[in-house]
């Protein structure tokens, strides 16, 4: 069945609803908001390990499994045709959201995670060889660093970094020492969930293509909170989960290139990624369904078109103002807070939605603690980014994440709780 290729014009829908932008409107579409943690309102601050769903995802969840659920591809009836006709539509609402030219190149994944690890293998063990080069940053998350450390263990690569400041962005001075021709694989994020670094993908990629080494890309949070165009980027791969994105968990995709998704061997054999099989070999199918074996995630697709759908109607130009405005005033009161220390970029322009801060003697995870008794979820610990913190000299922060829903009463409350946290450790 052809992929369809419709998108929502986000850009210019973004510029038509940035004045109509309502974070109360907004906020009353996600029902898990509207109900109380320990007696208190609940605020929601911790959108950099998972999104909130709007009830037009969840709505699109239950209609699938009430009315279409039947198995994509494979079936000749309509319920069938019906899943399948919102699977492939969910993809083709993916590539547009990245500015993909051809929804083909969207392979679905369980999120980010498996989307690096698909390049890892499925790529890298085919092209990458002993003496050969990885380049990597200290800025990484876990599932950007893992991949690769395990490629080189199996090939005999040798990973290299790119070393961070003292506010946590890329020394980009040592990229011409760290490019050479032995650069096989440069692998990057967007935006970094530890810190909320956003990295200049696009001058990197510029650089690594001048020794003909392929780009990366961990945009579990670029896709998130940035414009992403993949083509204007200039990058090979870019991997992005769902849920980060209001849509369900358990779902994501990988952007690639034609011309290398083509060449790649499969990722995973089974059923629905062949062509032929025989006794003693097979053929496979065509993109993209080549790296899709088995039975997939439909429902965790449509429910990611719909959050796609969701977040285009209203703008990424809107979110974006909505986000610059609410980490303006949350960086302000935060600092403001005594003995406290903001990890990151001081500039708005190199900072997403996330703040990292310790609070003197207080380790991060009675920050947390005494906050969630406050009604306010926060995240603390390493982040899945152990690099960060060894970089720091410390073991963990508190992050407090936002997003669309979340509003200047929200960084009050989290004020307010952290001045909680002072009286008890001050």
């Amino acid at each position: 069945m052809a992929i369809s290729t419709s998108t929502l014009g986000r850009d210019a829908q973004g510029a038509s609803m940035a004045k109509a932008f309502d974070p109360a409107r907004i906020r009353a579409q996600f029902p898990a908001l509207h109900q109380e943690v320990n007696g208190k309102p609940l605020i929601y601050l911790d959108s950099a390990a998972t999104s909130q769903k709007p009830q037009a995802v969840l709505d699109a969840l239950d209609h699938y499994y009430e009315h279409d659920n039947a198995n994509v591809h494979r079936g000749i009836h309509e319920l069938s045709r019906r899943s399948t006709e919102a699977f492939e539509g969910a993809r083709g609402k993916v590539a547009g959201w990245i500015g993909a030219d051809d929804p083909a190149e969207v392979i679905w994944t369980r999120g980010t995670t498996e989307a690096l690890n698909l390049v890892a293998s499925a790529w890298g063990l085919d092209n990458v060889h002993e003496g050969d080069e990885i380049v990597l940053s200290v800025l990484e998350h876990h599932s950007n660093i893992v991949p690769w450390q395990l490629l080189a263990q199996r090939t005999g690569a040798r990973l290299r970094y790119i070393e961070l400041d003292d506010q946590g962005r890329l020394i980009l001075d040592d990229l011409p020492k760290l490019l050479t021709e032995r650069t096989k694989i440069v692998a990057i994020s967007h935006v970094s969930n530890a810190l909320g670094t956003v990295n200049p993908v696009k001058d990197i990629a510029t650089a690594a293509h001048e020794v003909d080494a392929l780009v990366v890309v961990d945009g579990a949070q670029g896709a998130v909170h940035a414009d992403v165009d993949v083509r204007e980027l200039g990058v090979d791969f870019y991997a992005l989960s769902g849920h980060k994105m209001c849509g369900p968990t358990g779902c994501g995709a990988l952007w690639g290139r034609r011309d290398l998704l083509e060449a790649m061997s499969p990722y995973q054999g089974g059923g629905e990624m062949i062509h032929v099989v025989g006794r003693d070999e097979s053929t496979w199918a065509e993109l993209p369904h080549k790296f899709e074996a088995g039975t997939p995630n439909i429902a965790g697709a449509i429910g990611f078109g719909a959050a796609v759908d969701y977040l285009s109607d209203i703008g990424m130009d809107a979110i974006q103002a909505h986000e610059r405005q609410l980490m303006e005033y949350a960086l302000e009161q935060i600092r403001a807070v005594d003995a406290v220390r903001v990890y990151g970029p001081d500039s708005l322009d190199e900072h997403s939605a996330v703040v990292s801060f310790t609070l003197g003697d207080a380790h991060p995870h009675d920050i947390s603690t005494i906050l969630d008794a406050e009604g306010v979820a926060i995240r603390a610990g390493h982040h899945c980014a152990q690099l960060v913190m060894k970089h720091f000299g410390i073991a963990a922060t508190a992050r407090a994440s936002f997003y669309l829903y979340n509003t200047k009463d929200d960084v009050d409350r989290l004020i307010a709780g952290l001045s909680t946290v002072g009286g008890i450790f001050g």
